[in-house]
């Protein structure tokens, strides 16, 4: 954890990773408030910039440059980030209820959760067409598409419905990447029919007459026909019906109409508009609740009425940040006026464009090249962050507490030891209360009972399997750790081949204010009781204690018949080496650390690190296994050699076979490896060819140590295709065959490397 709970006085907590919340962020970065926590909920971790999205499909920026990463930005900021949906709002007891984890606690909120298309109310909408927001899904949808045109012969048929702004632009930029990709393929010959729909009389009508004209002028000599004054009516799998009676025959079908809100809001009885946008003042805060803010397009402003784009929440970003710091703080926050104008710069697909601002317009390559300068310029505050200083640690103002906690503020400072350092007993019993840990027979006495210690039984014919596993924090979200946690400490009993039985948790808690403490705790533990009952492992006591920083671990137990247990030292000649689970967690998690990982690296080392080794470690079981141990922090190679010495083999490893996550590769081309690492390469003096494998660039990755990582097993030669389609349709996607098992050689090495 980035910093200790100790100086937790408030947690601010951000719904969505908007234009707005994306500029609190970086801001909160550069000047941190002593005291308060940040918390970042987002559906997503990279942010599209609305001002670029049209680019982006026109092919003349890559995913990253037309996307904000919230993973570093958020460790910059020093916040913690949920990749989460928020599905409601408790205002009176200050709570987020999220999709997939526990409800997040606030002091202070903020709703940044942008807006999407009106299709409710057109049969088959929601069912045949892609609404442009929220816009990560409308790219997803867009890579489908393109796949499809791709493969398959003309005519190529897409429709926009909604001729504003965003469906002009977005429908030129369509035409001209796919006339583009078809030219590539030398395809240019395929027909690409495109309709505009616009339900005015004319397109772009919030726009004057005169940047009309300029796109009618565009958008015939480009082919496109306008269906003006015409309402979409009917959408069906390979057609749209419009109000005129007009059927138009269509392959994709992209929604770009008014904006709404989603509908979880009508049951948080914060204010709403009409239309069930958020009502706010003009300091951005919510006419109901003044601890809840709002901006971008979820906010309707009542003072200052403006449209849904863009440019209107890059803007709100410094008066929202400025506000929310001075409630923080206990002031009065502060009005703001937006502009009365925006200056509008809409692409043409090319390298063209035509600006806008009041009743002047104008257009030409250089209007593009002016909206590149100024979009690579926004994007370019938020990839290329400023390296700060280490700041010694600051302050906290007493004035961030509540009057209740300052005593307590105070006395954190003398930290007792010994039994004194257990978490209270008030703490302890709220934070596990609503817990649910599942309830087994065999379990005697367990975690609801108010004795010494647990009764566990061990059934006739079984053996009991046990092992303890406790590490610190890697990551600032408490219930994600806590799933991994569980997850990591399981897998030493199925890799032996035992059924889990039961646990004991063993957790520190960083020092800090009683309620901030409990929502942590809360967190943590309903992450690892989530992880356990889906093993069917009883949680049946542990123990809870104050420290410097958050870490967890579990004492586990497991039941196995006497003659099923898998031992490391099983492997026999001829047989064939699977790995479940792709490598590569030590070096992204050192990457992440500095601020150099991606989210979505990130974010795929994590689903990893989620995925339990129960399942895989049966489908081996079932398909012969000899032996099998989990790989973790010694590495792919350490626990290939803790297999090879009482098996008496060698071992032939082939690098190239080898799974990596996602950006590995690009983590160690930076040079970034586990403070593990080092350590780790003592073991290349069991390798019979290193100097020569050294050369391979996937060659760290033999070392790096995993967290939760995958199962090295060893199984008959001709069971790896079976087991193998069984472990990818269990969904163990990596899992591959890494090698092969040969009889020992005297006076060598045991392990080769092919490369």
């Amino acid at each position: 954890m980035k910093s200790s709970s100790a100086s937790v006085m408030k947690d601010l907590v951000l719904i969505g990773g908007g234009h707005s919340h994306v500029g609190v962020l970086r801001s909160f970065g550069m000047n941190p408030v002593p005291g308060v926590r940040l918390t970042v909920i987002a559906r997503d971790v990279h942010t599209p910039y609305s001002g670029m999205l049209p680019g982006y499909v026109a092919g003349h920026y890559s995913f990253d440059e037309a996307h904000i990463d919230l993973r570093p930005l958020c460790q910059f900021a020093g916040a913690r980030l949920y990749h989460d949906s928020a599905t409601g709002i408790d205002p009176a007891q200050r709570l987020v209820h999220c999709e997939n984890r526990p409800a997040v606690s606030y002091d202070l909120l903020s709703i940044d959760i942008g807006s999407r298309p009106q299709i409710l109310d057109v049969p088959g909408a929601a069912e045949h067409t892609v609404p442009v927001k929220p816009i990560n899904r409308f790219v997803d949808r867009w890579h489908r598409f393109l796949d499809r045109v791709m493969h398959s012969a003309g005519p190529h048929r897409v429709a926009v419905v909604g001729a504003g702004a965003a469906g002009v632009e977005l429908l030129l930029a369509i035409q001209y990447r796919l006339q583009g990709l078809l030219a590539e393929q030398r395809r240019a010959g395929e027909a690409i029919e495109c309709h505009l729909i616009s339900k005015s009389e004319r397109i772009l009508p919030a726009f004057p007459a005169g940047v009309a004209r300029r796109f009618d002028r565009i958008l015939s000599d480009r082919g496109i026909r306008v269906h003006c004054g015409s309402e979409a009516t009917r959408v069906e799998a390979s057609s749209l019906s419009l109000s005129n009676g007009d059927r138009i025959e269509v392959d994709e079908v992209l929604w770009v109409t008014g904006a709404s809100a989603p509908e979880w809001l009508k049951s948080t009885g914060i204010s709403l508009d009409e239309e069930g946008f958020i009502s706010a003042r003009d300091t951005l805060q919510t006419h109901s609740h003044g601890d809840i803010f709002a901006a971008g397009d979820i906010v309707h402003v009542t003072r200052y009425p403006r449209p849904k784009a863009g440019v209107f929440a890059v803007r709100q970003g410094p008066p929202l940040t400025r506000n929310l710091r001075l409630a923080l703080m206990g002031e009065t926050p502060k009005p703001f006026r937006p502009q009365e104008t925006m200056l509008a710069l809409i692409s043409t697909g090319d390298a063209y464009a035509i600006a806008s601002k009041g009743p002047l317009h104008l257009e030409g390559a250089w209007i593009w090249r002016w909206k590149d300068w100024i979009d690579r310029r926004f994007m370019r505050s938020y990839s290329e962050l400023p390296q700060m200083e280490r700041r010694p640690e600051q302050p906290v103002d007493e004035q961030l507490a509540p009057s209740e906690n300052r005593r307590e503020l105070s006395a954190l400072a003398m930290r007792c030891g010994g039994c004194g350092a257990k978490v209270s007993s008030n703490v302890l019993s709220r934070a596990i209360a609503d817990l649910q840990p599942i309830r087994r027979d065999d379990i005697l006495i367990g975690l609801h009972e108010p004795d010494d210690a647990a009764v566990v039984s061990v059934p006739p014919g079984k053996v009991l399997v046990q092992s303890v596993d406790y590490f610190r924090a890697f990551l600032d979200d408490p219930f994600l750790f806590g799933r991994i946690a569980a997850n990591h400490a399981l897998s030493d009993l199925f890799a032996m081949g035992a059924e889990a039985q039961s646990a004991l948790a063993i957790a520190t808690l960083p020092y800090g204010l009683e309620n901030k403490v409990e929502q942590d705790l809360r967190e943590l533990m309903a992450g690892a009781i989530a992880t356990l009952n889906e093993s069917g492992t009883a949680l049946v006591g542990g123990h809870t204690a104050e420290g410097a920083e958050m870490a967890l671990g579990f004492s586990v137990n497991g039941l196995a018949d006497r003659e099923q247990i898998l031992r490391k030292g099983g492997m026999q000649p001829g047989e064939s080496l699977i790995l479940t689970k792709a490598l590569g967690t030590g070096t992204l998690f050192a990457a992440d650390m500095q601020h150099k990982a991606r989210g979505r690296w990130i974010e795929a080392a994590l689903q990893s690190m989620l995925q339990s080794n129960r399942e895989a470690a049966r489908i081996l079981h079932a398909h012969g296994a000899s032996a099998c141990t989990d790989v973790t922090g010694f590495g792919l190679l350490g626990h290939l050699v803790e297999m090879t010495r009482p098996s008496g083999v060698d071992v032939r490893l082939d690098l190239q076979r080898l799974p990596i996550i996602e950006g590995a590769r690009e983590t160690l081309a930076m040079g970034i490896v586990s403070s593990l690492q080092p350590a780790n390469l003592g073991m290349a003096k069991a390798l019979r060819n290193a100097a020569e494998a050294s050369r391979h660039p996937d060659y760290p990755l033999i070392f790096d140590p995993q967290t939760s990582g995958g199962l090295l097993a060893t199984i008959p030669s001709d069971a790896v295709d079976a087991c193998l389609s069984a472990l990818q349709a269990a969904g163990y996607t990596h899992a591959v065959c890494i090698g092969e098992v040969l009889a020992a050689s005297e006076g060598v090495e045991p392990i080769s490397v092919a490369l």
